[in-house]
Order: structure tokens, then C-alpha cells, then sequence
């Protein structure tokens, strides 16, 4: 599943014209580099949750066949639902089965395919060193067990990949709730794995770091 519901308020004034995981990035929408990367790891069958401006997605990616992988949509109510929300909202588009969620909004060159299929508790996140915008990270990261948790010496931040059980979200209800807690309680009953990556990985959540990535991109062709 790829979270691409969100307004984007600090990406305006871009996103008052488009959804931010449609900005462009080295010549195509963002939100191709995960469709592109997925594919690669062979991971073809793919959700997308809409929200503002949602209707641009479907009417520029289609059904996937463009990209070598098959959509479908979850539209969102206007007022979105947040990402816990929304992929309660999916659930039946994903099945019984864990999945992977990665955020529209971060570039990664992330190997998709070595994530575990079938992770050991309820959740497995991918976590990135800390950058400059959010020096007090997300959750810490226990070495010797792969186990996540929300506090430790050295704390990480999560980078938006994980892959989620649906029974995460047992005894939820239809409407706006984010994540965190959710995958704080898990926490808290040692059901949350992790690891550390350590190669390249943006938060895309200013104009300002879209501009970077884009000449990024552009300098390695």
C-alpha cells in the first residue's frame, strides 16, 4: 500500500494545484520511484489511498498496466483519515495477509524485495539515522534482537516502510486515527521488529528538499 491521502500543507504552494506524491521529481511523478522500485522487487499488486485533489492519481496512473503493476484505489472522505484511518479504511483491499506500506511522500532506493513477508509480531519497520528536520528520532532499535521499541539510547527515525499485519488493527473502528499508537501498544507487547538502513532515503516534506532531490536525480544520468 502506498499513504498518498495527505494534503501536503508544507509543501504549498505546489500542492494547492496537485497531490504531493504526483510532484515531479527528475522528469516523472514522485510517486513513480515506489511504483517503478515495487515492481522491481515483484510486487505488482498495489493500493493507493486518495484524499486531496485525490482524483488526479487514478486519472494519471491508470490502473498500473502503464507501470507493470495493477492499482486499486481507496478513496478518502475530504477531511482524510490519517494513516492508521486510512489503512483500516484498505483493509479489505489487502487482504489477510501482511503487507507492505511505504509513505508517497519519501525517495528511497530501499530493496523492497528483502523485506520479511511474514514478520515475527504484528509489525516491521524500516528505520533511517535521524536527519537534520527530526534529530529526536521515532523509536530506539534493539541490535541484538531486531526489536523496536520507544525508548533506548539511541533512537531512530522511522522512514515510513514497514510491513503490517491486519491484526494490528484489531478492535479499531471506521474513521480518523493515526498509527502511532497502535503501533505503540504493539510495542509495548514486544510485537514490533525492526532494522536499520542505512542507505539513501528522503523525507520529502518541503519544497525545498524536492528541489534537492530532483537535482539529485538529475546529476547521476
Amino acid at each position: 500500500m502506498i499513504l498518498a491521502a495527505g494534503r501536503g500543507e508544507r509543501m504549498r504552494p505546489l500542492t494547492d494545484h496537485a497531490p504531493k506524491p504526483l510532484l515531479p521529481v527528475a522528469g516523472q511523478p514522485l510517486i513513480a520511484h515506489h511504483l517503478q522500485a515495487l515492481r522491481a522487487a515483484g510486487i505488482v499488486d498495489l493500493v493507493i489511498n486518495t484524499g486531496h485533489l485525490g482524483e488526479q492519481l487514478p486519472a494519471t496512473l491508470g490502473d498500473g498496466r502503464d507501470w507493470g503493476v495493477r492499482i486499486a484505489y481507496s478513496p478518502e472522505p475530504p477531511e482524510a483519515l490519517e494513516t492508521g484511518g486510512g489503512i483500516f479504511q484498505a483493509l479489505p483491499l489487502l487482504g489477510a495477509k501482511p503487507f507492505l506500506v511505504v509513505n508517497g511522500d519519501v525517495w528511497t532506493d530501499y530493496p523492497f524485495a528483502g523485506l520479511p513477508t511474514a514478520p515475527a509480531g504484528l509489525a516491521h519497520l524500516v528505520l533511517v539515522d535521524n536527519p537534520p528536520h527530526h534529530p529526536q528520532g521515532d523509536f530506539s532499535l534493539d541490535g541484538d534482537g531486531g526489536r523496536v521499541g520507544e525508548h533506548g539510547a539511541r533512537r531512530l527515525t522511522f522512514s515510513g516502510i514497514s510491513v503490517l499485519r491486519p491484526e494490528l488493527f484489531a478492535g479499531c473502528a471506521p474513521g480518523r486515527f493515526p498509527l502511532g499508537p497502535l503501533l505503540r501498544r504493539a510495542m509495548a507487547d514486544d510485537a514490533v521488529t525492526g532494522e536499520r538502513y542505512t542507505g539513501a532515503w528522503r523525507d520529502i516534506g518541503t519544497p525545498r528538499r524536492l528541489a534537492e532531490l530532483d537535482r539529485e536525480l538529475r546529476a547521476r544520468r
